[in-house]
């Protein structure tokens, strides 16, 4: 579980380009770089108050096809926002975890408060979740987050209020005990790491 430095990336689906609204030079002002990835999905952003989560897990052994590993992952995201009294639900149409629209959002569609993008080698889960505790928000309108036009993103800080939002190392501990129970052939029963700095890209 990591932060990473202000980074978009984007995968090589023909349309992922085209969501990327900044120009190189506005990249570059922001202190956002841009790399190409080899995850399912399309373009996103991580940065500085968002909680990643890569799980290395062997589907095979968990006995789990690839739309029930994004699922469960969905779940324990849900179970993660719950603890905060944050209700999230999933939507089928669209992979990720999503809020019901607040009251300081024009738009009436859910806002997306979690992203998941993965990939699977030989069974074996790479890359993984997102959740945004209290990043950068302006920087998510340097793209369209996941192709979705008209979705907006949200942040647990925006709904809990600053005072009341978790540290990262609190969020990363609860979401590290909800993914250990919903994956418990795959996950190994250790205390859970610290969310740490991390180069971007990786």
């Amino acid at each position: 579980m990591i932060e990473h430095d202000p980074v978009i990336t984007v995968t090589r689906r023909p349309d992922a380009q085209s969501h990327i609204l900044a120009s190189e030079s506005l990249l570059n002002a922001q202190g956002v770089q841009l790399h190409q990835t080899d995850r399912g999905g399309n373009v996103t952003y991580h940065g500085p108050g968002q909680l990643v989560a890569y799980p290395i897990v062997d589907l095979h052994a968990a006995k789990l096809r690839i739309h029930e590993y994004i699922r469960t992952l969905e779940a324990a995201i849900i179970d993660t926002l719950a603890h905060y009294d944050i209700t999230a639900h999933a939507d089928p149409t669209a992979t990720g975890v999503w809020v019901q629209p607040q009251h300081h959002f024009k738009s009436d569609q859910p806002a997306k408060i979690a992203a998941i993008g993965v990939r699977v080698r030989r069974w074996i889960t790479l890359h993984g979740l997102a959740i945004n505790l209290d990043p950068n928000m302006d920087h998510f309108n340097l793209i369209i987050p996941c192709g979705l036009a008209n979705r907006p993103v949200i942040s647990i800080a925006q709904i809990l209020g600053q005072e009341h939002t978790p540290t990262m190392d609190q969020l990363a501990a609860i979401l590290f005990d909800n993914l250990q129970t919903k994956l418990q052939s795959s996950l190994p029963r250790t205390a859970p790491p610290a969310a740490s700095p991390a180069p971007a890209g990786e």
